[in-house]
């Protein structure tokens, strides 16, 4: 394996990349059916570093009758739990042999830090399929008390499932949709980020030559409008499950309204608290976990936690040493190992992000650290305090590097301004008291909650929100298999024939 330790080296590897330039349908690369394509640029250029498939309905009917066909024909559903688990660990294994090239990949395409990539997003992608792979055949059925007869319970597989994926960890979500499902025997057809679809495209090559049937797993590669409004409102699709903005969201439930009332699972935004008590233990450890939680990945994260309450005795003690450590968040080229932040993914984004340092600037908020733009691509960490509830930058969802700081008095004001927003994605706590971390935890209202710490939990753990965050389940952890089986009971008479 080739070492990454400057920007030579994974500048020359991006550039020695094979990359995909076709959608991938029933075992193959194929073009799109009416001939169109789309760029990919790299986000921190703007170079064009490919033209791909740009599909549409008939694309995505082709592939929805290829997984049809496989599921229907059971060279996937109908194998034996251990077999699939084989299959799925094989392409694991082919991953890991590929983590480098990867990683590469998925930076040069999302504007990501390769490190970010190297360390965290592809060894985790592997260790989720390696982790649905080994659940699979250790979930067992069920029998249900009964008098004359034996009632059993068994999960079989949905059918052909729907994945739409979004750009900001689009190899770590494509890993959450297709592992357990996948695992549980679905036929798949995947839309990824049209911004972001490298990756799953090279996955999909690698899962045929680890033994998924042709037909099981498909990427089609377009807009939402032409590939993901048709995966929502097509007749012989039973599931979806998306990864995206709320809004959009709203129109996937739309979509199985309209079309076969298919089920959907979402998991949308977030407008994440940090809460900081007087009585927390480790100013400087408090200090990294907040800066992790708003600017990790750019803050391009729907568990980023963007909003920091803090306790009125704390608060300077708690900035002044976020002040010291900020200088670490270094920021530029996500080609090079030495940063941790890197662009924005599209202009678009860049412009919406860029809008809300106007924003403060407008309302009068001081702003602590960061504030200003680079070459039409960079957001600097930026740390804004005073942001009262009433302001955008305390209701709205930024999806940028931007933190910012509300200052509380008491717990139940802590708990009211956390709970005060149409999100429930995740919250963080900080505190060294143990009934307080479990009361503030259990009174937030969100769908994970870490104390003195930042994270989403593990492979092991379920992740989805509460309120206008998510709907329908959860990914991650055996909760997932839930969405992605039917359960089917089977009653059986053993009552005594007395003839």
């Amino acid at each position: 394996m080739k070492q990454l330790q400057t920007l030579n080296d994974v500048t020359r590897l991006a550039h020695e990349l094979q990359l995909a330039d076709k959608a991938f349908i029933n075992g193959g690369f194929v073009p799109a059916r009416l001939g169109k394509t789309m760029a990919t640029r790299n986000p921190a250029t703007g170079e064009v570093i490919g033209n791909i498939a740009a599909c549409d309905a008939s694309d995505v009917n082709a592939a929805v009758s290829a997984a049809r066909a496989a599921f229907e024909a059971g060279s996937w559903s109908k194998r034996s739990p251990g077999e699939r688990k084989a299959v799925l660990l094989k392409l694991a294994a082919l991953m890991e042999q590929e983590l480098e090239p990867l990683a590469v990949l998925e930076s040069f395409d999302s504007g990501k830090p390769v490190s970010e990539c190297l360390a965290v997003d592809v060894p985790e992608t592997i260790h989720v399929l390696k982790w649905h792979a080994e659940a699979i055949d250790k979930l067992y059925d069920h029998t249900a008390p009964t008098g004359n007869a034996l009632a059993l319970v068994v999960r079989e597989p949905i059918g052909v499932v729907g994945c739409v994926l979004p750009w900001n960890f689009p190899l770590l979500m494509l890993a959450w949709k297709i592992g357990p499902a996948l695992a549980a025997g679905c036929s798949v057809v995947v839309k990824p980020a049209e911004q972001t679809s490298l990756t799953s495209l090279r996955v999909a090559e690698l899962a045929l030559e680890a033994g998924v049937p042709a037909g099981v797993l498909n990427i089609v590669t377009g807009t939402g409008k032409e590939v993901g409004e048709p995966i929502g409102l097509h007749p012989d699709i039973d599931m979806v499950s998306f990864t995206g903005s709320t809004a959009t969201g709203r129109r996937f439930l739309h979509y199985a309204a309209e079309s076969n009332l298919k089920k959907v699972v979402l998991e949308c935004g977030g407008k994440n608290p940090a809460l900081v008590f007087n009585d927390a233990d480790d100013i400087a450890a408090v200090a990294g976990h907040v800066l992790n939680g708003a600017f990790w990945n750019m803050g391009e994260n729907c568990s980023a936690t963007s909003r920091l309450l803090v306790q009125e005795e704390v608060k300077e003690a708690l900035l002044a040493e976020m002040a010291k450590q900020i200088g670490g968040w270094t920021m530029g080229n996500p080609l090079d190992p030495n940063n941790r932040l890197g662009t924005m993914i599209s202009p678009d984004h860049f412009s919406k992000v860029s809008s809300y340092l106007d924003t403060a600037r407008q309302e009068g908020l001081r702003v602590l650290h960061g504030g200003n733009t680079e070459q039409g691509a960079y957001v600097q960490p930026t740390i804004i305090d005073g942001v009262t509830p009433e302001s955008a930058l305390f209701r709205e969802e930024i999806f940028g590097p931007v933190l910012c700081v509300t200052t509380f008095k008491t717990e139940a004001e802590a708990i009211a301004l956390a709970n005060d927003t149409p999100y429930g994605l995740a919250a963080s706590v900080y505190t060294g008291a143990l009934n307080r971390a479990i009361r503030v935890s259990r009174a937030i209202r969100a769908g994970t909650v870490t104390v003195n710490c930042f994270g989403e939990g593990d492979a092991t753990t379920p992740f989805g929100g509460y309120k206008q965050s998510g709907f329908g389940g959860r990914d991650k952890s055996v909760f997932a298999l839930d969405q992605y089986t039917e359960l089917k009971t089977i009653w059986i008479d053993v009552s005594e024939n007395d003839a």
